[in-house]
């Protein structure tokens, strides 16, 4: 006979669950907005100003250059790319 707690070691079968419909999330954010008074904050990434906008571009480091600019981002928990951005930024001023 299996204890209640049991289910909480068993691994979840993924391929049985079910995708959120963008509907069900808009219903449930106003269900906890509601729920707790308060406006919660929009999600994801919000969009660049036109004078923020970034050029794709692609470019060939030193592996020492791209080593430390991982373990600088790693350190303040931020993407590689910024560290890289935010260096140049500061040698052009």
């Amino acid at each position: 006979m299996k204890q209640e707690d049991d289910w909480e070691n068993e691994p979840f079968d993924f391929s049985k669950a079910r995708r959120i419909t963008p509907k069900e999330v808009a219903e449930n954010r106003k269900a906890i907005e509601s729920k707790l008074g308060i406006k919660l904050p929009p999600r994801g990434r919000p969009p660049k100003q036109s004078h923020e906008r970034y050029k794709p571009v692609s470019l060939r480091l030193h592996p020492a250059a791209l080593a430390w600019a991982k373990l600088e981002a790693k350190r303040r928990g931020i993407g590689y790319q910024t560290v890289i951005n935010e260096a140049l930024l500061k040698l052009a001023a």
